[in-house]
């Protein structure tokens, strides 16, 4: 499945489930794991779990297994990994406390110079 594809199926199933507040990030270049993290929130750990699972669900239908789920147990944090998109599903507080969107949209560093830093 083309990742474009891949991701707006994921869009469009957290949508379908009522996930909050989604956000969609383009991490090309800031790491291997993967070129898109999409970060959603659930309104309880029943709402976090179903959310994820319906993920991993609907991906494999389309013929994008995942590779895997973690948190599917606890439903604080749920994420599936459907290698170019991997998919974080929390509930508010976690999602505030770990701020994955600040994280992954930082500023690139700047080098310093030599002369700078002495």
């Amino acid at each position: 499945m083309q990742l474009a594809k891949l991701r707006q199926l994921v869009v469009d199933t957290l949508d379908d489930m009522k996930a909050r507040d989604v956000a969609v990030m383009d991490v090309r270049g800031k790491t291997a794991v993967t070129d898109y993290m999409i970060v959603a929130s659930g309104t309880s750990d029943r709402h976090v779990k179903a959310i994820a699972e319906t993920v991993a669900f609907r991906s494999k239908e389309a013929g994008e297994a995942p590779l895997g789920t973690e948190g599917l147990n606890e439903g604080e944090w749920a994420l599936v990994d459907l290698n170019g998109v991997v998919v974080h599903v929390m509930l508010p507080k976690v999602r505030d406390f770990y701020n994955l969107e600040r994280l992954w949209s930082a500023p690139e560093p700047v080098a310093q110079s030599a002369a700078a830093s002495a």
